[in-house]
């Protein structure tokens, strides 16, 4: 299994479960990870701009972080395509030389399609079209993705890492509950009841329970300490965090089995 993402810590959310359960079922697991992450937090939470931020430094630590998240969740390999981070949608570093939103999708496809052909995975993992919620690198993660699966015509499934939206309710909804500031996070600036992230449950065609899965998948997330955006989901009740992380949802996009839907396995009609 072959799992696409844009930046260190995008794996423990929404993957970390997989890639632990599957781990432990002998299933090579290979991450793929396309930028430094150079425009996360720096030391204190500092933001990109603001006096204090080093992006090298930003990537020195977060590239230790990813490796010790790697070893919480066991995967097998990591591949690092090495971008530069784009930065959130209308950032000034969006479509900066070297960044992975910058960089021509060939190019970038150089880099990834060796990684394809070496480990010849079945199971290919990445975002949707929207990125999960718009970032340029997530974007173009799923574009590299999507291309070097149709291009290869190696693995046999091809899914999209989703969030669905009646879970993220109700994480919100315990946040607000436990008195968690949730408008001091760049993303979290909506409308809680209609989140501009997230997909209908009627669209998701695969669930996968990772609720044994979880301590490691909690500890991937606590790896990543530099990076506070995902660690209010740590805030939550034991039960809520239970109920909305302990199964990961996505959208099958290609699929050779011919296995049906919905289904609860991605290596259903694989194996």
């Amino acid at each position: 299994m072959l799992v696409v993402h844009a930046h260190p810590d995008d794996e423990a959310p929404s993957t970390g479960g997989i890639l632990h359960h599957y781990a432990g079922l002998g299933v090579n697991t290979v991450l793929v990870t396309c930028t430094g992450g150079e425009l996360g937090d720096g030391p204190g939470g500092v933001k990109p701009g603001h006096p204090g931020h080093d992006e090298e430094a930003v990537r020195v630590t977060r590239r230790i972080e990813l490796e010790k998240a790697c070893r919480k969740l066991k995967i097998g390999h990591l591949e690092l395509l090495g971008y530069l981070d784009s930065g959130m949608a209308g950032w000034p570093q969006n479509g900066r030389p070297g960044s992975l939103a910058g960089t021509a999708l060939e190019e970038e496809l150089e880099r990834l399609m060796p990684i394809m052909e070496r480990f010849r995975p079945q199971v290919v993992v990445s975002y949707d079209e929207q990125g999960g919620y718009g970032h340029p690198d997530h974007i173009r993660a799923h574009e590299l993705a999507r291309q070097a699966t149709l291009r290869s015509g190696i693995p046999m499934k091809l899914y999209y890492t989703v969030f669905a939206k009646s879970s993220f309710k109700r994480a919100l909804q315990a946040a607000r509950d436990a008195g968690i500031a949730l408008d001091q996070l760049p993303q979290m600036d909506f409308d809680p009841e209609n989140p501009p992230f997230g997909v209908d449950d009627a669209v998701i065609t695969t669930t996968v329970d990772v609720l044994a899965d979880l301590s490691a998948k909690l500890a991937a997330i606590r790896a990543h300490s530099s990076q506070a955006d995902n660690r209010f989901l740590l805030d939550l009740p034991a039960e809520v965090v239970a109920s909305v992380m302990g199964q990961e949802h996505f959208i099958r996009a290609l699929d050779q089995t011919g296995a049906p839907t919905p289904e609860s396995d991605l290596f259903a009609g694989v194996r």
